[in-house]
């Protein structure tokens, strides 16, 4: 059985996914997010499970919900479930990512670099340059709305900061997302990012400790974020005091 922590926190994710989204289509197993404004990001038109549901019928389902698109996102909040349908989705044409979801656990850290709320347009220039290195074949309409899509996102909790590290000059070097729900305690860390150029100075721990910080600040004692199973920044986080406590599941093709 999932911990309450796990709980807790995937009805989080469940409910920041139907708040953002334009509009929502249930589903068995869970339910649908489309946003038109955002057509070219996954994230914002997939099918979300959240519950029990019948692996064999799951390819279908997906097909009714997102064959308008040309793109097919599944993400799977529950590991048991996922990896019931992992098999059947990869053989269909899915690949398969797994992620962390990873409690902050350690005492929250004190001293070092200071960062601060920002908007949107104090990171537009630095995180569209990190979507053309990462996407560099894609059209500009597809980088505008992998960037402009943090602007929905604001609807998706009851606080919704952007957290940023400066450098001397003003410029943000660092910076992330930071959801937070007081009526249940429960606070994510999203998207932490340090442009290439400012890497290895501190200014990610600047904003991942300003982040942690601001939800201990606003009662929240769950503290999470999500981390691929397969990449290395998940034991940078583990050296800040978070620790694994499940696995969720993306299935992506298109």
């Amino acid at each position: 059985m999932p911990s309450s922590e796990l709980q807790r926190i995937n009805a989080f994710l469940a409910a920041f996914a139907r708040r953002q989204a334009a509009h929502t289509v249930g589903l068995p197993g869970g339910f649908a997010v489309y946003d038109d404004a955002f057509a070219h990001s996954r994230a914002n038109n997939q099918v979300i499970i959240d519950t029990v549901v019948d692996s064999e019928a799951l390819p279908a389902i997906a097909e009714q919900a997102l064959g308008h698109l040309p793109h097919r996102m599944i993400s799977v909040l529950d590991h048991e479930v996922g990896m019931a349908c992992a098999e059947l989705l990869i053989r269909t044409g899915y690949t398969h990512s797994t992620y962390l979801v990873m409690l902050h656990t350690g005492p929250v850290p004190a001293g070092g670099l200071a960062a601060d709320e920002v908007d949107l347009d104090a990171i537009r220039t630095p995180l569209t340059r990190r979507w053309r290195g990462l996407l560099p074949d894609v059209d500009d309409e597809v980088v505008r709305h992998l960037v402009d899509r943090r602007e929905a996102r604001r609807r998706a909790a009851d606080i919704v900061r952007f957290i940023g590290a400066r450098t001397d000059d003003g410029e943000v070097a660092s910076w992330a997302d930071l959801y937070m729900d007081p009526a249940t305690g429960t606070a994510q860390i999203e998207d932490l990012i340090t442009s290439e150029s400012h890497l290895k100075r501190g200014y990610a721990d600047a904003v991942l400790t300003t982040a942690l910080r601001s939800a201990v600040d606003a009662g929240c004692g769950t503290r999470f974020l999500t981390a691929d199973a397969a990449d290395w920044p998940r034991h940078w986080y583990e050296r800040r005091g978070f620790s694994v406590i499940g696995y969720s599941h993306c299935f992506e093709r298109g």
